[in-house]
């Protein structure tokens, strides 16, 4: 197998992009991006580390959950989680990051590109609040790029069209995999059991 190895052996194979594709790229936020951002209530984040290992893990919360600090600067609350901190710890000898947000229903999503710091700020961690409890720090990113994303990913995976979806009852719970792949001993409803207390108690 050949692999390609640089940009213009990799040109030959695809077409340079066309004009609109190129000139849709914003430096910052207009209306539409702010539009987006107000609705959107999952987010992906891309980092990587100083060593060029990729990671990406997803953010999500109430529609809106990610401030608009001015036209160049938005804010991503980081709450309760497992704690590994891959993007925190990524970000400090790393910053740049690349973000998907996405509207539920919608195919087209909001690409943004830009450099990523985290704070611990007071007065932004109660400013994004939920129901009185403030995120344990804050990803402030300065955006370098924002654009628009085609429909072709969501509509070619039907990934918004109920009847296309997988049954869930066929697939195997987390707490079965996590005994299978940590050859826990309690059994996979126990490990359920306590997964979903987990989460209920770190919700926020």
């Amino acid at each position: 197998m050949q692999f390609v190895s640089n940009r213009d052996e990799l040109r030959t194979i695809y077409k340079e992009p066309g004009e609109g594709a190129v000139r849709k790229e914003l430096k910052s936020l207009d209306f539409h991006c702010r539009g987006f951002l107000a609705k959107s209530p999952f987010v992906l984040i891309g980092s990587c580390d100083d060593r060029g290992n990729g990671d990406v893990t997803p953010k999500g919360d109430k529609p809106g959950f990610v401030a608009i600090l001015d036209d160049n600067t938005i804010a991503i609350p980081d709450r309760p989680g497992n704690n590994r901190l891959d993007t925190l710890e990524n970000i400090l000898v790393n910053p740049a990051v690349g973000l998907l947000f996405l509207i539920p229903g919608m195919n087209e999503t909001l690409r943004i590109n830009g450099e990523a710091r985290i704070t611990a700020d007071k007065a932004l961690r109660e400013r994004l609040a939920v129901d009185g409890r403030p995120p344990i720090s804050v990803i402030v990113v300065t955006i370098k790029a924002a654009y628009m994303h085609c429909a072709k990913a969501f509509m070619r995976s039907e990934l918004w069209k109920p009847e296309s979806w997988v049954d869930r009852s066929t697939l195997p719970t987390l707490g079965t995999i996590l005994k299978d792949q940590l050859a826990l001993a309690d059994s996979a409803a126990k490990t359920d059991e306590w997964l979903d207390e987990s989460y209920k108690k770190s919700m926020w």
